[in-house]
């Protein structure tokens, strides 16, 4: 069955639409948080306090569920199949819809879905990216995915995520690209010395948001993403007749960089972290959360829940 592709100009003003009619009939329910600046290593991280999370935690868990059957819990509820209608954005492929998070803590943040099943914890793929690429031409924005539950992914219905830029209201859009201009380049692939983990980093001369060539941006990043892959010492596996990748990795993009990091644990100390945080964004649900990040520090958070660099 064919579906309708995304129009060009049509995606920002659809977001506005559809949020005032996701308030309006209770569909989106945002988190309030209050924010924080903590410096860290040369970056600004941008701390949000989170004050209902609990709500969202309750709201995915199963009744009667124990420990062990978190993993089934995360796998027996999908809000994406089928979704909620109010919360629908647009078509922008034969694969993919966009629609609005429902607990977003930031302002339009939109998903990226599959409208078939697909693991979170499969390998991207050129449609992804594709995807991807469409909704970045079409305002300036940060995409990133959370590759696996141990990378911070919450469903397991495959879905990447942009939050529009930027994210805080002084310095870099992202606070992480006040570093990106010390990384270390070997090739077209480079490391960014701040970051003691590890992790792969690579500039987009041809980004998804500033070619003119959807299909080449597309592709130009997948092939970046195969290059991030390898360099960060991931490869495929099969499961199951899909291709995984070997470890968990959270991916951030950018129409001007990517950045992939592999990870090793969800959280630090009760505190969760997804691919924002390697961004420079943290996300706490109560005072006691921000604490362990202000006594740890955000680096040393993040290389908590990362790998240590391939010697």
């Amino acid at each position: 069955m064919d579906h309708p592709s995304l129009q060009p100009g049509t995606l920002w003003p659809a977001i506005l639409r559809q949020t005032e009619h996701a308030l309006r009939c209770g569909a989106l329910r945002p988190i309030e948080t209050i924010q924080t600046l903590i410096e860290d290593r040369g970056i600004r991280f941008l701390i949000r306090q989170v004050s209902s999370l609990a709500r969202k935690e309750q709201a995915r868990q199963v009744p009667g569920a124990n420990k062990a059957d978190k993993g089934k819990a995360r796998n027996a509820f999908n809000p994406f199949l089928p979704y909620d209608p109010d919360l629908f954005v647009a078509d922008i492929s034969d694969t993919h819809v966009a629609l609005l998070n429902k607990f977003n803590v930031i302002d339009h943040h939109l998903l990226i879905v599959t409208r078939c099943f697909k693991s979170q914890d499969t390998l991207l793929e050129l449609a992804d990216f594709a995807a991807l690429a469409a909704c970045l031409a079409e305002f300036d924005g940060l995409g990133f995915y959370n590759g696996g539950a141990q990378a911070g992914a919450s469903q397991n219905h495959k879905h990447l995520q942009i939050v529009p830029l930027p994210l805080a209201e002084s310095g870099p859009p992202i606070p992480i690209e006040s570093v990106l201009e010390f990384a270390d380049m070997d090739g077209s692939i480079g490391k960014l010395p701040t970051l003691p983990f590890r992790h792969a980093f690579a500039y987009l001369e041809q980004g998804p948001a500033a070619s003119t060539q959807a299909a080449q941006a597309a592709h130009a990043a997948l092939d970046c993403y195969h290059a991030l892959l390898g360099a960060a010492g991931l490869h495929a596996i099969e499961v199951n007749g899909e291709l995984h990748p070997s470890a968990p990795y959270n991916l951030l993009v950018t129409s001007r960089w990517m950045l992939l990091v592999p990870r090793s644990s969800e959280r630090v100390e009760g505190v969760s972290v997804n691919a924002l945080g390697f961004a420079g964004s943290l996300f706490v649900r109560d005072a006691a959360q921000m604490q362990v990040i202000r006594g740890l520090g955000p680096i040393s958070v993040l290389e908590r829940v990362a790998i240590s660099p391939i010697a």
